[in-house]
């Protein structure tokens, strides 16, 4: 069979989301495929042939699981990434666009360099908390780039803020900061208490964009045959203890107090990206506001918890 569009993370959270702007295509799992294995990515390849590539699978996971997991986190990573690339243009797909991460961005640059624009992304080493996750998502950067300039392919990457939705991990290994913020407040309102516990000291800065909007920012690509490699991120850019108060007023839980266990990291301080250059692709796309976003994840998530 010859498939328009095969796209890999399928069941994750953006691949969730994109179904619902491009429901036709073709949704690969890791329950179907393990793609860090290059023979069963051969396999996969043979049996769609496709004519795009959308990249969405990657292995993530929280702060305390990077620090801990390095390794895996570099070579899953590398090998997924590398195996789907090289398959792609081996079998003469049209089109092909990774979905990367901040992460990629250097951990120190001079503070008028911030937003950080897409020209920064070789200024320096990734964060040391996300550092082998950041250098495997840099190199699908490298790959693809190279790809364009010695195959003459059109070739991109998107590289986006911190995500979260209803479609995200909660608790465990897996979960990202708004998240598991959302999580702790319905466990505290759901089990009558009144405080909750955060990591670090709040004071790092964040950026952080409902996942559905990079779902459609994708489809936008597709629609507009988009070659260009590009950050896509919000404007809004407040600290962690901010965000933590955005989200009690959010899930109507102005009443908890929030403790913070200084004795886990912060990770990284900053690491915003410019959206300049998709404004300038899409002067009139409109992002889901943090309040907006965190109390539709809330909603979704409180409704199951207590079910």
């Amino acid at each position: 069979m010859q498939t328009d569009y095969l796209i890999t993370g399928g069941s994750g959270m953006v691949g969730t989301h994109l179904k619902d702007y491009m429901p036709e295509e073709v949704y690969i799992s890791s329950r179907d495929y393990d793609l860090r294995d290059k023979d069963q990515v051969k396999r996969m390849f043979e049996l769609y042939r496709p004519k795009r590539v959308i990249h969405l699978a990657a292995k993530v996971g929280g702060i305390m699981d990077n620090i801990k997991n390095p390794v895996s986190y570099f070579e899953d990573n590398f090998l997924i990434n590398h195996n789907v690339l090289s398959q792609a243009y081996a079998h003469g797909v049209e089109r092909f666009t990774g979905i990367l991460s901040t992460c990629v961005y250097p951990d120190k640059v001079p503070v008028d360099c911030y937003p950080l624009s897409e020209s920064r992304l070789h200024d320096g080493p990734p964060a040391a908390t996300n550092f082998s996750y950041g250098y495997a998502k840099r190199s699908l950067a490298v790959q693809i780039d190279t790809y364009n300039k010695q195959y003459g392919t059109e070739y991109n990457y998107l590289i986006p803020c911190n995500l979260y939705s209803e479609y995200d991990h909660f608790e465990g290994d897996k979960a990202h900061f708004v998240t598991s913020l959302i999580h702790k407040i319905a466990l505290a309102k759901l089990h009558k208490r009144n405080y909750i516990e955060l990591y670090g000291t709040g004071q790092p800065l964040r950026q952080f964009m409902y996942a559905r909007d990079l779902a459609r920012a994708i489809k936008k690509c597709t629609l507009d045959d988009i070659t260009t490699s590009f950050n896509v991120a919000t404007d809004e850019v407040y600290s962690i203890a901010t965000i933590a108060q955005f989200a009690l007023i959010a899930c109507n839980a102005t009443d908890l107090e929030i403790k913070w266990d200084t004795s886990k990291p912060d990770g990284q301080y900053r690491k915003d990206a410019s959206n300049t250059t998709l404004k300038n692709l899409f002067p009139k796309f409109k992002f889901t506001s943090l309040k907006d976003g965190i109390k539709l994840t809330y909603d979704y998530h409180y409704k199951e918890l207590a079910s």
